[in-house]
């Protein structure tokens, strides 16, 4: 990976971990939201996972790191276990996918390190 490179992949994955750990304590408060608030919260709740997906598509489609398209398909998994209404699981693969964005962005920093750019 090139300097130009690692600081798109950088600035992609440093954004996107923000994004997933949002949606992880959101996941996490949804579980306790009374019973009548909990419908709206989980359709909220999924809006917002799938705009993170797609924002880490648009990084996998810039980049094309496979720890992008990793953290697309456990953002998906964890879509999936939300509508089931199981947030401690959904929040694991979140936190998974926040695992994946923080290699990329290791990666990125280890090339950035390597040219005295960081």
């Amino acid at each position: 990976m090139d300097p130009k490179a690692a600081i798109r992949n950088y600035q992609f994955a440093e954004r996107a971990k923000s994004e997933l750990i949002i949606c992880s304590q959101l996941t996490i408060a949804l579980a306790g939201f009374p019973g009548q608030e909990r419908p709206g919260g989980k359709r909220m709740l999924v809006l917002l996972l799938e705009a993170v997906r797609s924002e880490l598509e648009f990084a996998w489609r810039g980049t094309e790191s496979q720890e992008f398209r990793k953290a697309i398909n456990l953002l998906s998994e964890s879509i999936s276990i939300v509508e089931s209404d199981n947030y401690g699981g959904a929040s694991l693969k979140i936190s998974e996918s926040i695992s994946a964005v923080t290699t990329a962005a290791q990666a990125a920093w280890q090339v950035l390190g390597e040219h005295g750019l960081v």
